[in-house]
């Protein structure tokens, strides 16, 4: 049964032992696996015991735990080297219910690496590794995908590797930029026109949707469409069918729908500047792009990444920074500030940097001004954070530490301190000894 399985597929015992495997997930990894002997995690991550305990999430404990297929995205060392593959984990009981052992299917994530790499998504966070599971279950289906994320995110990106990896990808990918185009050019742009249509039309010109037939047609800032157009977009997202400017024909549209944004498009709705039953159309897959903020552990892969993507332009660059490398401290301060500009700005950073360190290595010296600024935030760039919240104390935690850091400050003084609290001084020594500080104990008779 599992050689019916077309990607490649193992199966696994309680104890992590590979029972039975087929041909794609042998040929996936340069080793030769027993049957009956080897482990899942030797051969995928060349450990020596499970993920969970170098780590990583294993999918197999998840199971465990929930009963429940469970999926991960973990970077697997493969015949192409390292490389990103997202697993589905799956139980299988026998007929009275008792379980046989997992069945593991893997997806290769051609579209990023865990290190730098022309033309790929580069990172290894958990936020990071989150939207490469969306992003791969979407693209094995035809659904309309909505990307929603700030500015230099990397949205465009994004919607190439949703194309690339889908049915579509030897069809053409066509992006249509929304912003600051007019209703009538806008128009003119997507669907095309007819000679004699309006003045200057002296030929037939072949509207953008045409050009996408049977790819992948991206709309990027589609919250920037005006309330006028965005009737004609949904009766084309709808039927599929369109009408040159000028024409009397309608034709047939085949393509694949990616939008992106970085603007809040439930809030334009309940605005009333973008169409509901339009949003529900694009909508169909959302997948929010996390701002760079929220991916802090990226930030030196990101940057070793951009340097190696500087190195290979054109000879003034490659003659500039061909052999440079990130001091430990200016990669420190990259850490430090928020970019609000995103993966964007960072490239602007580490451009701006590179051409100004003298030396091959590029020091904290040679980093923008803008980094060294105090970071004024709005309210909305505060609530665009991503939280890190420390582990929350219980109450009586709390009074402890605060009791503790009280005696401390009051070098002592029982007596004052007690007197600051409103508290009697036998009070405050039970206390004192339930928070564990060793003072010297009161001379009244009674328990403490």
């Amino acid at each position: 049964m599992i050689d019916a399985i077309d990607k490649p597929a193992i199966f696994i015992n309680q104890s992590y032992i590979i029972e039975a495997v087929n041909k794609p997930y042998r040929d996936t990894y340069p080793v030769d696996i027993k049957l009956g002997y080897s482990t899942c995690y030797s051969v995928s991550h060349r450990n020596t015991k499970p993920c969970d305990q170098c780590g990583e999430q294993c999918p197999i404990k998840v199971c465990q735990d929930t009963k429940r297929p469970a999926s991960v995205v973990h970077v697997h060392a493969t015949n192409e080297g390292q490389s990103y593959c997202d697993i589905l984990m799956r139980p299988i009981y026998d007929s009275t219910g008792s379980l046989l052992g997992y069945l593991e299917v893997l997806d290769k994530l051609s579209f990023a690496s865990n290190r730098p790499a022309s033309g790929k998504m580069v990172g290894e966070s958990d936020a990071f590794k989150i939207m490469l599971n969306k992003i791969n279950r979407a693209a094995s289906a035809d659904i309309a995908v909505l990307l929603h994320g700030e500015t230099g995110t990397g949205k465009e990106l994004v919607s190439r590797a949703l194309h690339d990896t889908s049915a579509r990808a030897e069809k053409p990918f066509v992006v249509i930029e929304c912003t600051g185009l007019t209703d009538s050019l806008f128009e003119s742009e997507l669907f095309g026109y007819e000679k004699g249509a309006f003045t200057g039309a002296t030929t037939n010109k072949k509207g953008l949707v045409e050009a996408a037939e049977g790819g992948t047609l991206f709309f990027d800032e589609i919250g920037d469409v005006p309330l006028t157009m965005q009737v004609k977009l949904l009766r084309l997202f709808e039927t599929k069918t369109y009408r040159p400017v000028g024409s009397v024909n309608v034709k047939q549209a085949n393509f694949r729908l990616v939008c992106a944004t970085h603007k809040n498009i439930k809030d334009m709705v309940q605005q009333g500047t973008f169409r509901q039953d339009l949003y529900y159309r694009i909508a169909g897959f959302p997948i929010t792009l996390p701002a760079l903020r929220e991916r802090q552990g990226d930030i030196e892969l990101l940057a070793n990444h951009i340097l190696a993507a500087l190195s290979q332009r054109h000879p003034p660059y490659a003659s500039r920074l061909s052999t440079k490398r990130f001091d430990k401290a200016a990669l420190a301060k990259l850490k430090t500030y928020s970019f609000p500009g995103n993966i964007r700005e960072l490239k602007n950073v580490i451009e701006q940097a590179s051409l100004l360190a003298d030396d091959s290595v590029i020091y904290e010296k040679d980093l923008p001004d803008l980094l060294f600024e105090k970071q004024d935030m709005s309210d909305s760039d505060v609530n665009q954070q991503m939280p890190v919240h420390s582990p929350l104390l219980t109450l009586e935690e709390q009074e402890s530490q605060y009791i503790s850091d009280a005696y401390y400050q009051y070098q002592g003084d029982i007596a004052g301190l007690a007197s600051a609290l409103d508290v009697s001084a036998r009070t405050l020594y039970r206390k004192l000894h339930k928070a564990g500080v060793k003072v010297k104990a009161p001379s009244l008779r009674g328990p403490l």
